[in-house]
């Protein structure tokens, strides 16, 4: 069966937007700010999933994705009764992120100086990931400030941006680049 539904609905034409629940608010209001910023860092996981042939963390990469898309759901409701139910995040995915990172960090040696992002596009893909999760942990904090967002979503995207620091190391030893430290001038 074809899908005749178009994608373009004009109901955003005037700058609101409806979120989960059927409040509308403007395009710029702080909960579309929230989940925007993890739908923009869910398109970098997607680049870095494309960016490398390791089965195990493309599988891993998916599962964040999804995560993701949890969060962006829990960011956009708007506090009603929803006639369905939405799905939500579990200490097991925050969980998943640390066994991730210790496995990895087991594989790389200690880090003595802050590092300069770059040396292969998929290193920068991941520093570039972590970055735009640092902006949606802050903008999830002051969200959580005004509406009830809970400290599960905040604790995820701190540990997720850790792993994509990591991520990145692991990308750099894998692909033979040479870490980049930081001389700072004294």
């Amino acid at each position: 069966m074809p899908n005749n539904r178009k994608i373009y609905t004009k109901t955003g034409d005037k700058g609101t937007t409806d979120l989960i629940g059927g409040t509308r608010v403007p395009k710029y209001h702080k909960k579309i700010e929230a989940f925007g910023t993890v739908d923009e860092l869910n398109s970098f996981v997607g680049l870095i999933r494309d960016n490398t042939e390791n089965k195990h963390i493309r599988e891993v990469l998916i599962k964040i994705q999804e995560h993701l898309f949890i969060l962006e759901s829990l960011l956009a409701k708007d506090g009603s009764k929803l006639r369905e139910s939405l799905p939500d995040l579990d200490d097991s995915d925050v969980e998943l992120l640390e066994k991730e990172i210790d496995a990895m960090n087991e594989q790389l040696s200690p880090l003595t100086s802050f590092l300069l992002p770059g040396g292969h596009p998929t290193v920068s893909f991941c520093h570039i990931a972590r970055t735009v999760c640092r902006r949606a942990e802050r903008l999830t904090i002051k969200l959580n400030e005004t509406y009830i967002v809970g400290t599960l979503a905040v604790r995820y995207l701190n540990r997720l941006s850790d792993y994509f620091f990591v991520l990145a190391r692991k990308f750099s030893k894998d692909l033979n680049v040479p870490e980049n430290l930081w001389k700072p001038r004294v």
